[in-house]
């Protein structure tokens, strides 16, 4: 399996144009940007499928315009995703990616009772921003770690309530009580940057931000700021605002997790994701209703 430096570049916005300009049907990924310029400039393109869960790098006006339908693959790596989100929660907490370049370094010289001491995952309070299919099985697991639960959303969430026993706050009641704040939000125009310097100083001095939905969601540079300042202890990212660039100042920082997008990357669920973009495009040529048509 191809890794790091051998997986191919992402196309940019003119090289996905000219790839499509001839195409009847267009097979994307979801790091691929299919701007409306490409989509206007393809002269005989009839649909395009996703494999991921996510379509905010579509134009998908432009596709309606042209009455171009736009499908994705919703509900297949949830449970995957919860599993990469609560691992990278536990890293941060826990220090667990400054330990481990410490001891590649050669500086490990013996245990000591003050090394790497980080915070409790065990009954701390996780406030979940956006308790959908992510954030309610996310939640599920840290039942498992006796967690008190908050969440906020669009509305509430009644069967995750009851089953998680999650109570619904306001979002500055949940930034000011959580001890991990975890994104579980689409892009849209009203969550962009929707944990900015102002937010991020209604945090406990103590708290962690774990953000795997999408990278604009956080301003990068007020995160990096904060966590350089102290004003929260510590974050893990699975996204970024510019991607695949990563703010440079929060590169030099030791308090943060990067990770390279991988909260989905099982070989179960990938495989799984790529077949059911196929699944949706043979629906569409042999005439038959999409199975995932994107809102």
């Amino acid at each position: 399996m191809a890794v790091g430096p051998a997986e191919p570049p992402i196309p940019t916005p003119d090289e996905v144009r000219d790839a499509i300009r001839e195409a009847d049907v267009v097979y994307t990924l979801p790091a691929n940007p299919v701007s409306g310029d490409a989509i206007r400039g393809a002269r005989k393109l009839r649909m395009i499928a996703t494999m991921g869960t996510g379509y905010d790098n579509i134009d998908v006006g432009a596709a309606k315009e042209r009455g171009i339908p736009v499908t994705f693959a919703p509900g297949i790596l949830d449970e995957t995703t919860a599993d990469g989100v609560f691992a990278l929660l536990l890293a941060t907490a826990r220090r667990l990616g400054e330990a481990e370049r410490f001891v590649r370094a050669g500086k490990f010289r013996g245990w000591t009772p003050t090394m790497f001491l980080g915070r409790d995952v065990h009954h701390a309070t996780l406030g979940v921003v956006g308790m959908g299919r992510i954030g309610r099985a996310l939640s599920r697991r840290a039942k498992g770690f006796a967690m008190r639960i908050l969440y906020t959303d669009a509305r509430r969430n009644e069967d995750a309530e009851r089953e998680l026993g999650a109570t619904f706050v306001p979002l500055d009641q949940l930034l000011r009580e959580s001890d991990v704040v975890t994104l579980h939000v689409p892009l849209l125009p009203e969550t962009r940057h929707l944990i900015d310097a102002a937010a991020l100083r209604k945090m406990k001095r103590t708290a962690i931000l774990i953000n795997s939905s999408r990278g604009p969601v956080v301003d990068e540079k007020a995160l990096a700021e904060a966590l350089r300042e102290g004003v929260i202890a510590g974050a893990g990212l699975d996204v970024y605002e510019r991607e695949p660039s990563v703010e440079p100042s929060l590169l030099a920082l030791e308090n943060v997790v990067l990770l390279p997008h991988i909260a989905s990357a099982s070989e179960a669920t990938r495989t799984r994701m790529a077949v059911r973009a196929t699944e949706n495009i043979l629906a569409f040529l042999d005439g038959k209703p999409l199975l995932d048509p994107v809102p």
